[in-house]
């Protein structure tokens, strides 16, 4: 609901210019600026912790936070924010990342955290959470999606680079979501611990996917999918 026609009130209309009222009208809401949305797939973590507070990074984990952390900062590009997850394996990647990104504030959010985004089809075997889950998470994954994934605002006069620190559920669904595909199809994509997914939202809607869980810059020895 960002096209500029959409944001227009079309019962005002100037009769006397007409067409040229229009297209004034039209630009003042055409985005101007391309948003970079990269996309972090938190560390290896300790899966045997029962609370979220006990699933802590290892130290292979901060490990590939450093990593993740000194490729985000080679990129040579000036981040304007991190959002990330409020569990707690996203926030210890965060605040490993951040150290390599220094000044870049960052945002914790309940919405982007872990859970089952829509049911997936073709359905798995190894992983069947209760119905009700889909209902819980899906609302609120989509949300997220709806929040964070659109065009540039109509004031942003620059590009912009922002970092999601989240987890492979919610990335997987929001890159669907982001290229129109399938929703249902988001358990097909695979992501590695520490991996980079790169969005790249265009002033008129498009969007393009330029990288997806990328752990290219990691030894391979250091690369896990936990």
């Amino acid at each position: 609901r960002r096209e500029p026609l959409a944001l227009i009130n079309h019962k005002k209309k100037n009769e006397e210019t007409g067409e040229a009222e229009l297209t004034s009208r039209l630009d003042h809401y055409k985005a101007k600026a391309t948003r970079h949305i990269f996309l972090i797939r938190h560390s290896q973590y300790n899966v045997d912790g029962q609370a979220d507070k006990d699933r802590t990074l290892t130290p292979l984990g901060r490990e590939q936070a450093e990593l993740t952390g000194q490729r985000l900062a080679s990129l040579g590009v000036k981040f304007d924010q991190i959002i990330h997850s409020s569990m707690t394996r996203a926030t210890e990647t965060t605040e490993i990342i951040s150290k390599h990104l220094p000044g870049v504030k960052k945002i914790s959010t309940d919405m982007l955290r872990e859970g089952a985004p829509i049911e997936p089809d073709p359905p798995v075997s190894h992983w069947k959470p209760e119905a009700v889950q889909y209902y819980e998470d899906g609302a609120r994954i989509e949300a997220a999606f709806r929040n964070f994934i659109h065009r540039a605002d109509t004031k942003q006069e620059e590009d912009s680079y922002e970092i999601y620190v989240c987890h492979a559920n919610v990335i997987r669904y929001i890159v669907c979501r982001a290229l129109q595909f399938p929703p249902e199809g988001w358990l097909r994509l695979s992501l590695n611990n520490g991996s980079i997914t790169h969005l790249v939202i265009r002033p008129n809607g498009r969007v393009a996917l330029r990288t997806l869980g990328d752990t290219g810059f990691m030894p391979p020895d250091k690369i896990t999918r936990t």
